[in-house]
Parts: C-alpha cells; structure tokens; sequence
C-alpha cells in the first residue's frame, strides 16, 4: 500500500485513515521543496584549519607565522598561497624547518623508517644536507628498504596491467 492511503481495519468496504487525528493525511503533507523553495541558499566560503593547511602547503606549522596558526584558511586564499606564494612561504620550503614527510620524501626513506632512524621531529634543509652526507647506517638501510617497495610497487602494477590486458577482449 502506498503511502498516505487508507488502510482497512475493518472487514468489508469501510475503512478509516491510519493517520493519527489532527494530522493531515500523508498526501496532503507539504513537500520538502515546497518549503525550501523560496529559500535562498546561502554560500559561505569553505574554511579549513591551519594544520590542514600547512600540511596541504607541505610546511611546518608551528613556523608559520602566529596569523597563519591562529586563523582559518579558506579555499580562495590557499590556492592564492599556492600560486603566489608570500616570503615567509617561500623561505619555508626553501630552508625548513621542513615537516616529517617532506623530510622522509628528501631523504628517499618513509615516514616509519624516520621514526626508526631516531627523526621525530621536523628538520631544516641544512640538518637534512648533514644527514646525507653523513649517510649513517639506518639511513642506507631505510633507502634500501624504500627501493626495494618501489620496486615491489612497480612489479605488481606491470602484473596489474596485463591481466588487466588479457581479460579485457580483443577487438578485431
């Protein structure tokens, strides 16, 4: 039975509404886009967090300046920061303090295998130089380790597309 009609009760051709007293029967109901018709939407700018934002502009947010930590960055304003990048910003990437990703992407080893080397904390471009020229032993280690996934990585997506290949029919 569809909604809004009427349910018999009783044996025969009588029947009453289900719907409780007082209430309109369901097909009389106002529609959700009768109400919200009228009403204008109102279009607020999406804002983001300030760690979200240093993590999406690859810097450290504890160097950013205190405007940057205390605020909201909205959409509009990182894709300005993103294509016209201010001073400080610039001097960020350039010299650090860098977040432990982009280390780990500057050293060629993962984020774990900085936390097994002993690097938890964010690090300069300078600290990071050092790091490799000195080339300790965890850190050829961990490049190792990297190569070696990359290159498991590699294997299985060239496995991935030929069977990808020979499952999918030929065409004459």
């Amino acid at each position: 039975m569809a909604p809004g009609t009427y349910a018999s009760r009783n044996e025969g051709d009588s029947s009453e509404p289900v719907t409780a007293p007082g209430y309109p029967p369901w097909s009389e109901a106002a529609h959700t886009l009768d109400i919200l018709g009228p009403m204008k939407s109102q279009q607020t700018a999406q804002t983001m967090k300030p760690a979200t934002a240093a993590k999406k502009l690859g810097v450290y947010l504890r160097a950013t300046p205190a405007e940057f930590q205390e605020g909201t960055v909205s959409r509009t304003e990182l894709a300005a920061l993103q294509t016209d990048p201010p001073e400080w910003l610039r001097e960020l990437r350039r010299n650090g303090p860098h977040p432990r990703p982009v280390v780990a992407a500057k050293l060629g080893v993962s984020i774990s295998g900085l936390a097994r080397g002993g690097i938890t904390e964010a690090l300069t471009t300078e600290q990071i130089d050092a790091l490799k020229a000195e080339n300790p032993e965890w850190l050829q280690k961990e490049r190792a380790t990297q190569a070696e996934v990359r290159k498991e990585a590699a294997r299985l997506k060239k496995r991935n597309a030929e069977q990808q290949e020979q499952s999918s029919p030929t065409r004459s």
